[in-house]
């Protein structure tokens, strides 16, 4: 039985990816370091900062420090925020109405690897921040997906509160990437790849795929976890 629905943030609830590309290829830009969606997109999406910094300065053969990796997050964390504050957010079709109607029959929270901080601002935007119960965000886990920590976390978070647990079999992950794809397998969860970030011939891993959240209701659900 379906009791949790945890959402990813960025490729899931808001058409997030080009701007952290933006932001990132800016910050890149000042090292002379250039990086082509095509490359972002397959290797870098699902990262949080910390480790997509890592990753492309690893594979560019650049040194690495923390110091220069909190001075290159905090770069590209102005960036975005300048570009989220300036009104540029778009959700997804059918997002919001989706949010709002499982929100009346289940618990929804958010496991992302974004930062807290842009989540929060965006929900408070879109009107629908109390429709969450948790949010963990990159900075609260120490490994990024496709890890499972984020998704257990957010569980062990929405069990604090419960006299009967949510076991992971009656979780469901909504993500985007295939990072997100074996963090959720990983964690015992169930997956619904929507094919907003890859085409659906890369997520065939997911144990159901959907273009789009719109028209996806609570019975719809129901009849796929009834399935599996």
């Amino acid at each position: 039985m379906l009791k949790l629905i945890i959402f990813d943030f960025d490729g899931v609830i808001i058409d997030a990816e080009p701007l952290h590309l933006r932001a990132f290829q800016k910050v890149l830009a000042k090292m002379g370091i250039q990086l082509a969606r095509e490359e972002y997109y397959d290797k870098y999406l699902a990262l949080d900062d910390t480790n997509f910094f890592r990753a492309v300065l690893r594979d560019r053969g650049k040194a690495i420090s923390n110091e220069v990796i909190e001075k290159l997050k905090t770069q590209k964390s102005a960036y975005y925020a300048s570009i989220i504050r300036k009104g540029e957010i778009t959700p997804f079709p059918g997002v919001i109405d989706f949010i709002e109607n499982a929100s009346q029959s289940y618990t929804l929270a958010i496991g992302s690897g974004a930062l807290r901080e842009e989540i929060e601002f965006i929900l408070e935007k879109l009107g629908i921040r109390k429709k969450f119960k948790e949010i963990v965000s990159a900075e609260e886990v120490e490994r990024c997906k496709p890890a499972p920590d984020t998704f257990i976390e957010v569980l062990n978070r929405v069990n604090r509160e419960l006299q009967n647990p949510v076991y992971p079999n009656e979780c469901l992950v909504i993500e985007d990437s295939i990072a997100g794809i074996k963090a959720a397998h990983s964690a015992g969860m169930k997956y619904l790849a929507v094919a907003n970030s890859y085409p659906e011939s890369r997520l065939k891993e997911a144990d159901i795929v959907v273009n789009s959240l719109e028209g996806i209701t609570p019975i719809y659900l129901e009849e796929f976890f009834s399935r599996k």
